[in-house]
């Protein structure tokens, strides 16, 4: 292919970004079809946790009363506006308790979160055709960011990117993970009394996207193809349900 670039000038940094990109698609021989599935088969994924499976209910603060504490466990299918990419992220399950401590104060105890990586369309390159070549394949996963509170609907997020020609530590968020304050769209409905499982929508439009960090040379290729960082324009939308049983009456070991 003839260089029509002007002797002496370097490429403007989206078109050096766009030169990456092609030369790893080059890398990859441009063979193997684009499989939407791939990401879930991952050596090392995790299974989303049932919705009615208390295994992960974390262990009660000192002092607190089995009968007053419950365990929750959450899960939800967000959707997810983030810089140039939309995406419905696969199920997400979380589990916590919450309760009373003895001086009369609400507390939370963190259980654990599980969720498998999505497909991100159009792959590391962004192209729109339903085909890829296998190492262009890209998946985000979100992973537990280290905050949470489910009285106000606060929660933190990390995002790790896979891709055969990522770092196994590709992430968005890895320094600072990506904080969300979640407004309800509406009330709360119960779906069922026993068990008890209750419904509800809720949204955050307004968070910030940082850069995804850690991804090897391909760093400043991919924050361009996904439009990283992106200070505002991103949505993301929650429809969720949950279900809870008391500390004392949770099955023993």
């Amino acid at each position: 292919m003839l260089n029509t670039s002007p002797v002496g000038r370097r490429p403007s940094l989206p078109h050096r970004a766009a030169l990456t990109l092609a030369a790893a698609a080059a890398l990859t021989g441009l063979v193997g079809a684009y499989t939407p599935s791939f990401a879930a088969a991952e050596p090392g994924s995790a299974t989303p946790t049932s919705a009615t499976d208390f295994s992960d209910c974390p262990a009660l603060p000192a002092g607190a009363d089995p009968a007053l504490w419950r365990c929750e466990v959450h899960t939800a299918a967000p959707r997810l506006t983030l810089g140039k990419v939309e995406v419905a992220l696969a199920p997400i399950t979380m589990t916590h308790a919450e309760g009373p401590m003895p001086d009369g104060s609400k507390a939370q105890v963190w259980g654990a979160m599980h969720s498998v990586p999505t497909p991100v369309p159009g792959g590391l390159t962004g192209t729109a055709t339903g085909e890829h070549p296998r190492q262009l394949r890209l998946a985000i996963e979100p992973q537990y960011g280290g905050r949470s509170d489910f009285y106000t609907g606060q929660f933190s997020l990390r995002l790790r990117l896979s891709s055969p020609l990522l770092p196994h530590g590709c992430t968005i968020g890895a320094s600072t993970p990506v904080d969300f304050q979640l407004k309800r769209s509406g009330p709360s409905k119960w779906v069922s009394q026993d068990p008890p499982i209750i419904e509800f929508s809720a949204y955050d439009d307004a968070f910030t996207a940082p850069a995804a960090e850690h991804c090897g040379p391909l760093t400043g290729p991919l924050n361009h193809r996904l439009g990283l960082p992106a200070p505002s324009g991103n949505l993301m939308t929650y429809d969720a349900s949950y279900t809870f049983r008391m500390y004392d009456q949770l099955p023993t070991a």
